[in-house]
């Protein structure tokens, strides 16, 4: 009788400055970090961009991987912000609906968001990444920066970001926490990971 495949899947807390990809010629990646493994078979399950932290799972099980970032499937994903900008009501709302993506000629799907905080510019510099902090440094010190978490079911290359902007705000800090029914462990240090067992 054949042995029925073991899979295995891995939560991985990502660092900002890695790519999601198996290699590259000017960046660390995601994999780098699994080498130790010495699985060939692992693959990320979907992208986060280089400048977003957080959420990210890997695994060698084909079907599952395509099952939570098929769109088909809607697998909800939960992100962290921090954007220069008043992000008020007004473009809570805007995002909620669904916004029209310049040169795409398409419309998001309904998003959820929920505003944590506002704070100026010259209180957060010293949280923000410094890649970052210096491609801002440039903005007021008293420039109103906003807090929040927002909820999309799609994936498309840099969506958030995209997104904000016609919220007429632009993300500083990026980090997912959660993902298709998974959280982040919030004990893992960027750059860390840990296996999931079967039924988590």
């Amino acid at each position: 009788m054949a042995r029925e495949t073991e899979y295995h899947y891995y939560m991985f807390n990502k660092p900002f400055g890695c790519v999601t990809a198996r290699r590259d010629a000017l960046y660390p990646t995601v994999m780098d970090y699994f080498r130790e493994l010495g699985n060939p078979s692992l693959s990320p399950v979907g992208r986060l961009d280089r400048e977003t932290e957080g959420l990210l799972l890997v695994t060698d099980d084909g079907k599952w991987n395509m099952r939570l970032t098929d769109p088909e499937y809607h697998s909800p994903k939960t992100y962290e912000f921090t954007v220069l900008g008043h992000l008020d009501r007004t473009g809570c709302e805007l995002l909620e609906g669904g916004v029209d993506l310049p040169q795409t000629g398409r419309t998001t799907a309904p998003a959820a968001v929920e505003i944590t905080g506002y704070s100026v510019l010259r209180e957060c510099m010293r949280d923000i990444h410094p890649e970052t902090a210096e491609k801002i440094r440039r903005n007021l010190p008293d420039t109103p920066v906003t807090f929040g978490r927002i909820t999309i079911t799609e994936g498309k290359k840099h969506q958030v970001r995209k997104m904000m902007k016609c919220a007429g705000c632009y993300v500083i800090a990026l980090r997912r926490i959660a993902m298709g029914g998974f959280r982040l462990d919030e004990t893992l240090r960027p750059g860390q990971w840990k296996e999931i067992k079967t039924g988590e």
